[in-house]
This record gives structure tokens, sequence and C-alpha cells, in this order.
């Protein structure tokens, strides 16, 4: 029991790094760096846009490759490629001579991300005991915060050398690769190799719009955060830095969703989530050049996006319980395609009027995204507490060893 649970504890601890690199700091670092990307290579807010959304494209395309793999060849193989993808984006950023080599490391970097989730969602699924599955799988999503948390002072340390920082990245992301290689194990089910049936269950009606509404209306801040802080509001690069550094410290809060999902339903937890969501993202418009302000919005934003992601998970893994790998697949590529369809967009607005009218548009469309919440009447258990969720109909009693309840 006790070297069970400790390989549990180890396999969540290198699944929250390997989230913190990939996400945290190959991904989304991107727009950490923006205002310095921005005059560095002479780009303006549409191709600053523009490079995000090929991260997002490239995440599109892994996530469809990483469920392919995860299914085929176990969960390691997945991990292992988010992690040296990671390594290689991390690096080619760090090394490029001009935009278009810059472009193909932000490309690179953000595919791993999409290698990541699926993989991990599946080796925790098979892995953690059911009881400990939902706040594991919580707990590793949270590694997003923990990534934009480092990164903010790392990038203070690097000051007047960006490059370094992404060298740190870098190095970091090859580290946890190693890790990786070590703990996730090379598990697999030949009854998995095929698609699930059916292919879109009741429960995608709404879980995959869902997803989109969130990742175009979270394109404003990943991408244009600092850089509206900077730009539009005349911050600061240590104040700039700061509002950053908040919002990954909070994003760790959503370590939690499990427990707050359980109690709440998931229907309650991402109503209110994107309430909040388009409340943080308008306070990033209308307060731009207040740091108190800021820090209250980046606080929010931090704490709520990781949650929802949660709940993305929880939600994906129950819509389809034997292949949690497709699942979170499935709402991880258009949580993608939103982001990939925003970036753009909120960069051409900025350049066309003004930035904070493009975050104003991504609050509109987080409200929107309440429309999409899942229905809920079945109950479930975890945490020894009723949690209600309809998007789930296998009882916990005939749960399969790749399932849950």
């Amino acid at each position: 029991m006790v070297s069970s649970y400790k390989r549990e504890v180890t396999l969540t601890a290198a699944g929250l790094s390997l989230i913190a690199v990939s996400y945290g700091l190959a991904r989304y670092a991107y727009g950490l760096f923006a205002p310095t990307l921005r005059t560095e290579f002479d780009l303006d807010g549409g191709t600053l846009g523009a490079i995000a959304a090929g991260s997002y494209v490239a995440y599109c395309l892994a996530v469809v490759a990483s469920t392919a793999i995860t299914t085929r060849r176990g969960a390691r193989a997945g991990a292992l490629a988010a992690g040296t993808t990671a390594t290689a984006g991390t690096a080619l950023i760090a090394a490029s001579p001009n935009a278009v080599v810059l472009a193909l490391g932000v490309v690179l970097a953000g595919a791993s991300t999409g290698l990541a989730s699926p993989s991990l969602a599946d080796a925790i699924s098979r892995v953690v005991r059911t009881t400990r599955r939902d706040r594991a799988q919580t707990v590793v999503n949270a590694g997003t915060g923990l990534g934009v948390l480092i990164s903010g002072p790392v990038s203070l340390l690097a000051v007047g050398d960006w490059r370094l920082a992404w060298w740190a990245f870098a190095a970091a992301s090859a580290l946890v690769t190693l890790w990786i290689a070590r703990v996730v194990p090379p598990v697999r089910e030949k009854s998995e190799r095929g698609l699930p049936d059916p292919l879109f269950p009741p429960a995608t009606g709404r879980l995959l719009p869902a997803a989109a509404t969130l990742g175009l209306a979270s394109a404003a801040i990943w991408t244009f955060g600092r850089d509206i802080a900077v730009s539009v509001g005349g911050l600061g690069e240590t104040e700039s830095t700061v509002v950053w550094i908040v919002l990954g410290a909070v994003g760790l809060a959503g370590a939690f969703t499990a427990e707050l999902t359980s109690r709440a339903g998931l229907r309650r937890a991402w109503s209110a989530g994107m309430v909040l969501f388009a409340v943080a993202t308008a306070l990033f418009a209308l307060a731009t050049r207040s740091l108190p302000a800021l820090i209250i919005a980046a606080a929010l934003f931090g704490a709520v996006y990781i949650g929802l992601t949660g709940v993305l998970i929880l939600w994906g893994t129950r819509a389809y319980p034997t292949s949690p790998a497709f699942g979170v697949g499935a709402a991880f590529l258009m949580l993608a395609l939103g982001q990939a369809a925003g970036a753009p967009l909120i960069g051409f607005l900025g350049d066309l009027t003004d930035l904070r009218v493009g975050f104003l548009v991504a609050a509109t469309m987080a409200l929107l995204g309440v429309f999409f919440a899942p229905r809920e009447a079945t109950t479930t258990y975890n945490f020894g507490v009723r949690s209600l969720s309809r998007v789930s109909s296998v009882p916990p009693e005939r749960e399969s060893r790749t399932g849950r309840a």
C-alpha cells in the first residue's frame, strides 16, 4: 500500500512538472516576453497574434498525435514526446536569429502541450486509485500555474538578455523529460486501440463548444496580457512581470478544482468560473493603468483559468470513461482551436483600434460560454461527497481499470 501510494505521488509530481515546463514555460511564456519580442524582431500586434495562433494550431495537431501515440504505444511515449518537444522548442526560441525561426520555435514549443495532457491523463487513470484520481488530475493540471510563476522571476533575473531565460527554460524541460522517462509507466491496453464508441457521446454537445469558447476568451490575456500592461497601461518591466508572477502563483489554486467541483457540481463550477473569467478579462481592459487592479485581475484569471481547464479534464474523462486520453484530447483540442482563432483576432483589433477592445470582446465570449455549462443530475462519488454530473453513465461498481466513476 505504501509503495503504491508513493508511486502515485511520484507520478503526480512528475506530471505536474511536465505540465509546468510545457504549458507554463514553453507555451505561455511567449505572452510574458511579447513586449520584448515585439521590439527585438519589430513585430506588430497582428504578427504577435499570428505566431501565437501557429502555436495553438500545432497544439491541435499534437493533441491528435498524442491521443494516437498514447493508445498505441502507451502514456510514456506521449509524455516523452512532450518533454522532448518542449526542450527543442524553447532552445530554438533562445537561438532564433530572426522572426521566422522564432515562429518555428514557438510553434514547436506549443506542440509540447498537446502531447502532454492526453498522455498524463491516461497515465493517472491507470496508476492512481479511483478515490484519489480526480485530485491527481487537477493537481497535475495546476502545473501551468507553477510554470507561469517560475517564468516571471527567471525573466527578471535575465533582464537585458531574454535569450538566457529561454535557455534556462530549455534546461528545465530537459531535466523534467529525464524524470518522466523514469516515472511514467509504458502501460496500454489493446482494447483501446480503436476510436471510442460512440465517438461523440451526448456530453460532447456541450463539452466541445464550451472548451472552444474558453480558448477564444483566454487568448487575450495569455497572448497580450503583459503587452497591454506595458503598451497601454504604461507599466514598467518589473511591475508588469509582477502581474504575471501573481497570475501563476494564484493559478496553483487550480489544484483544488476536484474538491470544489465535487461539492458544487460541474455545472455550477463551470458557470461561476466563466462569469469570473469575464470579470478578470474585462478588468485588464478597463483598469489597465492601475497596478493594484491588474494584480487583482491577474490573480482572478490565474485561479479561474486553471480551475476551468481542470473542469474540462474531469468533464472529458467522464464523457469518455473508457478512453480518458481521448476525452481530454478532444476537450483540449477545442480549447486550442479557440485560442488559435482568438489570438490573431485580438491582435488585429489591437492594431485596428485598441487592445482594450479585443479584451472586452474576449470577456463577452466568456459570458457566452456560460450557456454551454454541462447538464447534471446523476450522482457520482469522489472524496466521500456527492458530485453531481450527468456526463458519465458508468456506475462506480462497474468501473474498469481504465475508466472512472
